[in-house]
């Protein structure tokens, strides 16, 4: 069944305009919802949601709500609905093209949500030749996109025979890793010579997403349809880990030796350097030289 838009934009860069259809990346039909209930001993029921106000546990109606900003502990500034239309950004639905820029520039951190772009009525044309076009340059086009009130920063890329938007958060969203604490330690030698064995031992060439499921997911459906059913579901006890402090060298070869019958379904190939020369494992040894070459010294 073809999927339906969820909405339209329109991609523009000079002087070229092209209508397209945004559509959800995610089926959110295969999501489990609870719902909340209430049993009167009668029959079964889903219950509602007031708004109660704080100060003396009144229900207030939807009608009666208005919206506001603490701009300090305790102290709100409120706008009516037209002041919050002067607040919100015209929704144009217009992606418009600032730059295009290396793809491999963008850090995954970045990426909010992701949609694809179908083109909409007589826009085929230049739609696959801005798609043609990306993809020759290995380039993505930064924009702005202006929807529901605010202005976005996207990405438009090629992904196989068409057009990706991904919605990117602002730099100011996020967080430096700077504030993140990382203990500086010095990597041994044989350590790093058995992590990266196991790294080749487990390596694939392709990111092959239909060889792993939600297990999860397909437990709690199996439990869904005992309740269906008229089973009871019971609950094993869980069982914590133990916390144990582990020899890492020990522990790596105990991985290495572990896997070490096991075939990996594809093994990477190769990479060559900027020289050209083969490149298995390349490390810094921490006094500002490189090794090439490295065996395992289990």
């Amino acid at each position: 069944m073809a999927a339906r838009p969820i909405g339209s934009a329109t991609i523009s860069f000079g002087l070229v305009s092209i209508p397209v259809k945004l559509y959800s990346t995610v089926d959110t039909t295969r999501a489990i919802r609870f719902n909340y209930l209430s049993d009167d001993g009668t029959q079964v029921s889903r219950v509602k949601q007031q708004y109660i106000r704080a100060t003396d546990g009144e229900v207030v109606q939807r009608s009666e709500l208005i919206q506001g900003y603490e701009f300090s502990k305790g102290q709100y500034v409120t706008f009516t609905a037209e002041e919050l239309k002067a607040l919100n950004v015209e929704s144009t639905n217009a992606i418009d093209i600032a730059e295009f820029i290396p793809l491999s520039d963008v850090e995954r951190i970045y990426i909010d949500h992701v949609y694809y772009l179908g083109p909409d009525t007589g826009a085929a044309r230049s739609y696959h030749l801005l798609k043609q076009a990306l993809q020759e340059t290995g380039r993505a086009a930064l924009a702005n996109f202006a929807k529901r009130g605010r202005s976005h920063l996207v990405l438009v890329r090629p992904m196989g025979d068409g057009l990706v938007l991904e919605q990117l958060k602002y730099q100011e969203e996020l967080r430096t890793f700077d504030e993140v604490p990382l203990d500086s330690v010095e990597v041994a030698e044989g350590e790093l010579d058995l992590a990266i064995q196991i790294i080749e031992q487990r390596t694939n060439e392709a990111f092959e997403p239909d060889r792993f499921e939600d297990g999860i997911r397909a437990h709690m459906l199996e439990l869904i349809q005992q309740k269906v059913e008229g089973k009871d579901v019971s609950v094993a006890p869980e069982e914590r880990p133990e916390a144990k402090i582990i020899d890492l060298m020990e522990a790596l070869k105990a991985s290495v030796n572990a896997d070490g019958d096991a075939k990996p379904a594809k093994r990477a190939a190769r990479r060559e350097t900027s020289s050209g020369s083969t490149r298995k494992g390349v490390a810094a040894n921490g006094r500002g030289e490189t090794k090439t070459k490295r065996r395992a010294k289990a």
